[in-house]
């Protein structure tokens, strides 16, 4: 699941920064936080609950 909002996001800031500059650096942003999200649970170890 986060995979793919990671995912989802980075297509969307793709698009942002080449089609759409005002709506990028928010996208951007979100972007960052869900890189940093990733990382933490890798660093963590943490499985999902499904």
């Amino acid at each position: 699941m986060l995979w793919t909002i990671a995912v989802i996001l980075f297509v969307l800031w793709l698009l942002g920064f080449l089609v759409f500059p005002v709506v990028g650096g928010l996208i951007h942003i979100l972007l960052v936080l869900a890189i940093i999200v990733v990382i933490y649970r890798l660093i963590t170890g943490r499985r999902p609950v499904v």
